[in-house]
């Protein structure tokens, strides 16, 4: 009896044992089933996150042929474990050694890539070239692994490279289209999930490729730009130079091109940064007498001149106790406002500020858009507010009637010139074509038609009678002006007051001029000629004799 007692006890223990083990298992497995099904899931899953592929950009030709001048590309990159080479290399320290002349690195190089590693598989060089990928795979070091890595790829290299910008280190869009369409340019964001296990499966989420943009440059009269700086780079000797071509009409731009210039690919190997700006809207400079033309646009708008109006030049002037002359201290006698502008006499330009008027000439100055950036398109645009301008002073009047004491981009002088070509309407200028290239097409009226006329018959007398002769071209009437300005000390950082030896030199004009299929500026810094006639002129006529054979224009006249 007591013997059953015992045994009935233990089964009764078993039982209530059982009872509570098939409770916790209906628990588990039915009344938190999904709890504990996403814990064991989170246990065997891990997640990455990954970014869609950046958009590609394209330039075109005259044809429509598509150019990539910005893409990704997939490069092999060397990655070491510290750990595997120095547990599974009986001399770690020849492992090092070998790599190193591999890899064109030094040894210390290697070790604090190691000592400060914080991935199991550090990489130590990017962009292996052919032989280094070859000489690797076939020593096949353990612990030394090869790998590809996504770039940012620039086919043309260092063509257009200022209007690109490039990719950093980081993944982000730096200067040039890079940078201000970083948003439209970059894929979406997402993770990738992965199952551990013997074996990988990859689970990816969608990610969005970024969207592609298309410049409105044109391959070939960009290459032609670029060539013509690089080619008078010698002969003039300057320090820097900019191009830029663009369509009055539409604000489109075909080429914008500076000297120096970088290879996008390899930005890291520059030492000056100011390298990467794009001085044709990054730099402010004060442009000289290529200014004249807005100061005659004030004068004519509110008809306070005509392109007749004569005035006598006594080849100086005496302003709040500063005194102006004229370049080579000329005296010209009497002139008309057509003879100003074709022997760019600074006390004429006095003269038509005078007789506009201070408000009239600062509210020209502003309609012609002087005073705000372009919004072309490009990252980092700057301009300048011209504070000493607008406090009102006489003598500040003076000197930017001539085009000294202000300061204005490239790109400003560019659209200024665009809108006389243009009827008198400013235009936009853009870089990028499409929905996506944050187009405004904003146009404002700067001045009349008639204004507008008046100033291209006075550009045109420039190029056919004054000192713009040089960019005279057979069979086209070509309107254009000269400028040579002197360089602030201050400009070159140098605290002193008044102005340097040096010069910055520009020449911009349109052809045809009363049917103008295009506008270019030339700005060249410090060229060893003395005036832009000399310099900036030459490449001008070079450039505008290309785009008329380019787009076969017919001529103005036999």
């Amino acid at each position: 009896m007591l013997k059953n007692w015992r045994v009935n006890l233990i089964f009764l223990f078993i039982l209530a044992g059982t009872a509570v083990i098939i409770n916790r298992l209906v628990f588990i497995q039915i009344t938190n089933r999904d709890y504990w099904k996403a814990l064991a899931k989170g246990q065997q899953l891990f997640f990455d996150q990954v970014t869609g592929k950046r958009g590609e950009i394209f330039i075109r030709d005259k044809d429509g042929t598509l150019y990539k001048v910005a893409t990704t590309k997939d490069l092999p990159v060397v990655c070491i474990s510290a750990e595997k080479i120095f547990s599974e290399n009986e001399n770690p320290e020849d492992i090092i050694k070998k790599l190193a002349e591999i890899l064109a690195l030094q040894e210390e190089a290697i070790y604090e890539e190691m000592r400060n590693a914080v991935n199991l598989c550090e990489i130590i060089k990017e962009k292996l070239n052919e032989e280094e990928t070859k000489r690797l795979a076939e020593a096949d070091f353990p612990g030394v692994y090869l790998k590809k890595k996504t770039f940012r790829f620039y086919p043309q290299e260092k063509l257009l490279a200022h209007v690109l910008g490039f990719v950093g280190g980081e993944g982000t869009g730096q200067y040039g289209a890079e940078g201000y369409y970083e948003e439209v340019l970059r894929g979406s964001s997402g993770f990738e999930a992965g199952e551990k296990g013997p074996k990988i499966y990859l689970i990816k989420n969608s990610v969005a490729k970024g969207k592609d943009i298309i410049l409105t440059i044109d391959y070939n009269i960009q290459f032609e730009a670029e060539r013509l700086l690089e080619s008078f780079k010698e002969e003039l000797k300057m320090e820097a130079g900019t191009v830029i071509v663009g369509d009055p009409l539409t604000g489109k731009i075909f080429a914008l091109a500076n000297y120096p210039g970088f290879n996008p690919n390899e930005y890291g190997k520059e030492k000056d940064l100011a390298i990467f700006q794009n001085a044709a809207v990054q730099r402010t400079y004060e442009p000289g007498s290529v200014f004249k033309p807005v100061t005659m646009a004030a004068g004519l708008e509110a008809e306070k001149i005509t392109p007749e109006t004569s005035y006598t030049d006594e080849g100086t002037l005496m302003i709040g106790g500063h005194i102006i002359t004229n370049y080579g201290n000329r005296v010209w006698g009497k002139r008309t406002m057509f003879e100003v502008l074709e022997r760019s006499i600074n006390t004429g330009a006095v003269f038509a500020e005078k007789q506009a008027g201070d408000e009239q000439f600062l509210a020209t100055v502003e309609k012609f858009g002087f005073f705000a950036a372009t919004g072309i398109g490009l990252q980092g645009e700057t301009y300048s507010d011209n504070k000493t301008l607008r406090n009102g002073q006489e003598i500040n009047f003076v000197t930017a009637s001539y085009g000294q004491g202000l300061e204005v981009t490239p790109i400003q002088l560019f659209r200024a010139f665009s809108a006389i070509a243009n009827g008198g309407k400013l235009i936009q200028p853009r870089i990028a074509e499409g929905p996506d290239s944050k187009e405004k097409n904003e146009i404002r009226e700067v001045i009349s038609a008639k204004t507008a006329g008046q100033l291209t018959a006075m550009l045109v007398s420039v190029v056919e009678n004054g000192f713009g002769k040089a960019a005279r071209i057979p069979g086209y009437y070509v309107a254009g002006k000269t400028g040579t300005a002197q360089v602030a000390w201050a400009a070159l950082e140098i605290d002193k007051t008044g102005y340097s030896d040096k010069t910055i030199q520009t020449f911009i004009g349109f052809a045809p001029a009363y049917h103008p299929r295009f506008v270019i500026l030339v700005k060249l810094d410090n060229p060893e000629a003395k005036t832009a006639e000399y310099s900036a002129l030459p490449i001008f006529r070079e450039m505008a004799k290309y785009l008329i054979d380019y787009w076969q224009i017919p001529p103005d006249y036999e």
